[in-house]
């Protein structure tokens, strides 16, 4: 009767470290995006005053994403999950690996930012606005079905991730116009482009955590039905 009960605190104890895990990752993950979000602002207002406190939010989602992960090995080696709490933790330590990866890109858009302060910035295109919206929205989409260990939502994000693919290479398209017209615009271009495509890969990002979203929820590894639609 004693081992039984001692059984069932362990027990206990571990699905509580799992939920605070997974409570901990989520803020994470939204830290991470306000980091994101406040980058696309400055980067289309070009303040450049905003640069040096979004940098600095990089540092602490590292260092969150290291303690996370030690955290997640430990209870891989102490408990041996099994079944969902084996998945769980398995998507626990890919999306913090993603999450971090989000912040980097935040942080290079912040840099972009801050270099377009000394060269001559045309007005953004307007489908370079249009992704700098569209990948916030992605993201927090993205986050709810997280929360909601929602597989079909997170069905969809995958399948919206061609939009953002488009979108990138119609930036790219606009800014080669932009600088035909006027050379002068070359090094802005490519500033905004290098903007451009760090926003495509946040897209990128997300519709991999989506993936590991889908088999969080029902056990399914679909990372390769996309392409596999597509050339089938």
């Amino acid at each position: 009767m004693e081992r039984e009960t001692m059984v069932a605190r362990s027990g206990f104890q571990f699905e509580r470290e799992l939920v605070q895990l997974r409570r901990r990752l989520l803020r994470e993950g939204t830290l991470a995006i306000d980091m994101l979000e406040r980058a696309i602002v400055a980067f289309q207002n070009q303040d450049h005053e905003s640069v040096g406190s979004i940098r600095r939010t990089d540092d602490k989602i590292d260092d969150e994403e290291v303690e996370i992960e030690q955290e997640a090995y430990r209870l891989l080696i102490t408990e041996r999950p099994y079944a969902s709490d084996f998945r769980l933790l398995a998507f626990i330590l890919r999306t913090n690996a993603t999450i971090e990866r989000v912040g980097d890109h935040a942080n290079s858009i912040a840099k972009v930012t801050g270099l377009l302060n000394n060269v001559q910035a045309p007005r953004l295109p307007a489908s370079l606005v249009d992704l700098s919206e569209r990948i916030p929205i992605m993201c927090h989409d993205l986050m709810r079905a997280v929360l909601d260990e929602d597989a079909e939502r997170a069905r969809e994000i995958v399948r919206g991730d061609d939009v953002m693919d488009a979108l990138d290479k119609q930036v790219f398209r606009d800014i080669v116009e932009l600088v035909q017209k006027d050379p002068e615009m070359a090094e802005a271009g490519m500033l905004m482009y290098r903007a451009s495509r760090e926003l495509e890969r946040v897209g990128d990002l997300m519709g991999n955590i989506a993936e590991d979203v889908v088999y969080l929820v029902t056990g399914e590894i679909v990372r390769h039905e996309k392409r596999r639609n597509k050339t089938g």
